[in-house]
């Protein structure tokens, strides 16, 4: 039950990250607000570490893992994200990352013996995904080649995630959740740094209005240190292509705060749409159930590895 909690609660969280990215970059450049973002995320949760006096990493394997799936993760991932929500619509973005799940069944097959690719999870997440679709099909327009990289961007960012989510889930749930996000967000902001710094000039310099500021203490405190906390701890007790369809969730989650905080009309594209997600969810959820007491002992044996 705790599990189902913590995966209700992300995609509530990083259902509201996309109004915040997007609010931030009207303001500030992409790859220094994302390296900015994981500094600060990365300090506090150094901090947390630190008080708790928790065992840090010891091995080359170990650091090897945190910095692979971090350079992975937070810039590339991140990077492609911020930097592609530029140049295309919010809901271009959410149905191109709804894919996630689709490349981490993928790539799960290669690297989880207990996480094999089944005609019923592709047809579930791709479900999942045309729902995505439906909910956004006024916002697909591609205008011009910025607007065709930022897709692409979006797509590999995906890949790149997804991956990164896989190589933790294979050789990292015995690392300490807040150890390994602190961890992953140190290697991922240096070259997001590097690259925002060269190219987009002085960050003492940007145009810091108090919507840019807000912001980015939301993604900090609660899109990166509550988030990764959670979902890393998340990974840990459910199997990966699960946790992944918490990305054709969070696209519904983000149209009801625009209902919210906007005022937007609830539309058929949300009921049809939320209808196909729901339905590709039950269809591989249901489908786990019959396999419940061989993920559970899969997952044991897994976690007993060095």
């Amino acid at each position: 039950m705790k599990a189902r909690v913590v995966w209700l609660i992300l995609c509530c969280i990083w259902g509201s990250t996309w109004l915040f990215i997007k609010i931030g970059l009207n303001d500030l450049p992409p790859f220094t607000f994302a390296g900015i973002r994981f500094v600060l995320a990365s300090l506090i949760l150094g901090s947390m570490v630190m008080v708790r006096r928790v065992r840090w990493p010891r091995t080359r394997d170990e650091w090897s893992l945190i910095a692979i799936s971090g350079l992975l993760q937070f810039t590339l991932n991140y990077g492609l994200v911020f930097w592609g929500e530029q140049h295309i619509s919010s809901g271009l973005a959410a149905v191109l990352q709804s894919t996630f799940p689709l490349f981490g069944l993928v790539i799960a097959h290669f690297y989880l013996p207990h996480e094999r690719i089944t005609a019923v999870k592709v047809a579930g997440v791709l479900l999942g995904i045309v729902g995505v679709a439906i909910i956004f099909s006024d916002q697909l327009s591609i205008a011009g080649s910025l607007a065709l990289l930022g897709s692409i961007a979006l797509v590999l960012s995906a890949v790149f995630g997804s991956y990164s989510n896989v190589l933790v889930k294979a050789r990292g749930t015995h690392i300490d959740p807040q150890i390994l996000a602190a961890g992953q967000m140190v290697f991922g902001f240096v070259p997001l740094l590097l690259i925002g710094v060269s190219t987009e000039g002085n960050p003492l310099k940007f145009h810091w209005t108090t919507m840019a500021v807000i912001s980015l203490i939301y993604l900090v405190v609660v899109g990166s240190v509550i988030a990764f906390a959670l979902y890393y701890w998340l990974v840990r007790h459910m199997d990966v292509t699960t946790t992944m369809l918490i990305a054709l969730v969070t696209p519904v989650v983000a149209v009801i705060l625009g209902m919210i905080v906007l005022h937007e009309n609830l539309n058929w594209r949300l009921l049809a749409g939320g209808a196909c997600i729901i339905s590709g969810l039950a269809l591989i959820v249901l489908r786990k159930r019959h396999k419940t007491v061989s993920f559970h002992e899969a997952d044991a044996e897994l976690v007993s590895q060095p």
